[in-house]
């Protein structure tokens, strides 16, 4: 979240062709990806440095920052898009006095030894410099429901030094616990780092941190220098820390360090950085600051990146005070290196798709500017948004060219273009997705007056297909 000393601080199986439009096309799927099942963007407004995960009971469990800075909230839902309208407890208030009486920031929710822990970090009240003296704090829960148990302070989190720290999480890794977490060292002129340890008992450290990572790279250090707000990500064969740098507003972006899931993970050696931020503010989508991240799955099991970013650049005031920091939600994608790819924030609306023909699961329906293809590249241009349309219909969207859609010509060529209003346009735009090989999943798009979206090579086309594979797309 950074929060420094200083009061000046805020900051998707297509059947089709000559078999007709029979049985082997299977049932429509109205208003597919726009289901009740299909988180939309904002997930939840007005909560920051969100943490969502998936808990053994089935549940989706979220709690994050709440404008007033006074309070830890948690509310879960059996689906994430139900996350949204979920209700929501209060845990725990800020104090009256002391310590505990000031902001509130950066809750996480963590089931320690079997005993629910929520870390967050808290300054005392009074104002001026005195209440960013923010250190790292835990309630527990008394119960085994953490929704229904009573809450009550457990104590402040030992750190190596008596100075600014936040941000705190823990996760267990081939056995160990370990505690991850953002402090200003002393003799280190930053605004915070990172240290990883692992846990003794839920406060305190079984050894000496190992400082993985400093801010010193142009796009960590602007407007402060700060490495914070950690995440955990095991996956092949490999393990990631994610983490928020630079100043809270347009600024704030992602950085990436990542290891050996085999390697000794309190050798800073064994960390590598990229040397790049891995995801950023986009005008293109209208997502600006995106950070505070953290990692879930989907229903489906596939991974998902949760964070928040706001609708504006511009800022009135002290970014950290600016109350809409959404929650947002967007599918996590990996390299062939099998590092994540996490795109650019894909915006306002219902979570997109990426649609992979059956015949060549390594390319996606894509788009270069205004040319639609089947091939490869990044992420973002293969990503569409499915808008409801009459009838049960979709029009496709590209988040990157939100305003445009996918769009027939006569000779059942496909562009995209801006809608014009007229009748002809929507008819041209509109797509019946329905179900086909029921045993592979997916869909296909069946254009008004005929045809199916399919490929050939490359090029995406609207007509009559002699086999399955070429108009078949899997959704990922």
């Amino acid at each position: 979240m950074s929060i420094l000393p200083t009061l000046t601080r805020r900051a998707f199986v297509a059947v089709a062709g000559t078999v007709g439009a029979g049985a082997a096309l299977g049932r429509p799927l109205a208003a597919a990806g726009t289901s009740d099942a299909t988180p939309i963007n904002p997930l939840v407004r007005q909560r920051a440095d969100a943490q969502v995960f998936r808990h053994t009971d089935g549940f989706y469990y979220l709690t994050g920052s709440v404008p007033e800075y006074d309070r830890l909230v948690l509310r879960r839902s059996r689906t994430l898009a139900g996350l949204t309208t979920a209700p929501e407890r209060v845990l725990w208030h800020h104090l009256a006095n002391g310590p505990l009486s000031g902001f509130i920031w950066a809750p996480e929710l963590h089931l320690v030894d079997g005993r629910w822990i929520m870390y967050f970090a808290a300054g005392p009240s009074g104002g001026g410099e005195d209440v960013f003296r923010i250190r790292t704090w835990a309630v527990a829960c008394d119960g085994p429901d953490p929704m229904t148990g009573k809450w009550s302070l457990l104590g402040q989190f030992q750190a190596p030094w008596d100075s600014f720290n936040l941000d705190s999480t823990s996760f267990v890794h081939r056995g160990t616990r370990y505690f991850c977490w953002a402090q200003r060292e002393p003799g280190i002129e930053t605004n915070s780092n990172l240290y990883l340890a692992p846990l003794a008992t839920p406060l305190t450290l079984a050894r000496k941190p190992v400082r993985l990572s400093v801010p010193a790279l142009d796009w960590e250090i602007r407007g402060y220098k700060v490495n914070e707000a950690p995440s955990f990500l095991a996956r092949n064969g490999r393990v990631f820390i994610s983490y928020s740098a630079s100043a809270t507003d347009a600024r704030y972006c992602l950085g990436l360090l990542s290891a050996n899931a085999d390697a000794d993970l309190m050798e800073a050696a064994s960390w590598s950085k990229s040397p790049v931020p891995v995801f950023v503010t986009s005008e293109a989508t209208g997502v600006y600051g995106p950070g505070h991240n953290s990692f879930t799955v989907d229903e489906a099991g596939r991974d998902v990146l949760i964070y928040h970013g706001r609708d504006y650049r511009e800022i009135s005031g002290d970014p950290l005070f600016d109350p809409n920091r959404h929650t947002r939600v967007q599918r996590l994608y990996y390299r062939p290196d099998g590092t994540p790819d996490f795109g650019i924030p894909v915006g306002n609306g219902p979570m997109p798709d990426r649609f992979s023909p059956l015949d060549d699961a390594t390319v996606f329906l894509r788009h270069d500017g205004g040319s639609l293809l089947v091939g490869g590249g990044a992420v973002a241009g293969s990503q569409f948004r499915q808008i409801p349309g009459a009838a049960g219909t979709v029009s496709l969207a590209p988040i990157d060219l939100p305003d445009h859609r996918l769009c027939r010509a006569q000779d059942g060529a496909v562009s995209l273009l801006k809608p014009d209003g007229s009748r002809d346009f929507a008819d041209r735009t509109s797509f019946r997705r329905v179900a086909g090989l029921a045993d592979r999943g997916g869909a296909s798009f069946a254009a008004r007056g005929g045809g199916y979206l399919h490929h050939i090579g490359p090029r995406l086309v609207i007509g009559r297909v002699s086999g399955l594979a070429s108009a078949t797309f899997l959704v990922s």
